[in-house]
């Protein structure tokens, strides 16, 4: 199985608590993850995704590995981020999504299939 961490954004708590909120209450993707945090930082990126591999019956060590691989690929985006989260003060995370490469492109292609 291949994997796939990203960066998504900057969000305020209240916010993505709601949207984890609502998350649970409709059937799920299975296999995506969005996660919060207050910092940018790997240590804090591999704190983060610990309990989902067991969530989804996923490879801890792919998953670590795959957050690694980001970490090492994107220093730009990284640091671009931490920029974003430190200017939007202490009541916000930097929200990333951890994911199973087909379950993500399954919700990007039910995105697609939405009536607006």
């Amino acid at each position: 199985m291949k994997y796939t961490f990203d960066i998504v954004g900057v969000s305020p708590l209240l916010q993505f608590f709601n949207h984890q909120q609502q998350n649970e209450q409709k059937p799920p993707h299975q296999g995506v993850e969005y996660l919060g945090m207050y910092t940018c930082t790997l240590d804090t990126f591999l704190e983060s995704v610990e309990s989902v591999p067991a969530k989804w019956g996923w490879n801890l060590d792919q998953v670590v590995d795959t957050v690694i691989q980001f970490w090492l690929n994107n220093s730009d985006s990284i640091g671009y981020w931490k920029v974003r989260l430190s200017n939007a003060g202490k009541d916000n995370l930097l929200v990333a999504r951890l994911a199973d490469i087909t379950a993500l492109q399954a919700e990007f292609e039910s995105l697609l299939d939405k009536k607006w």
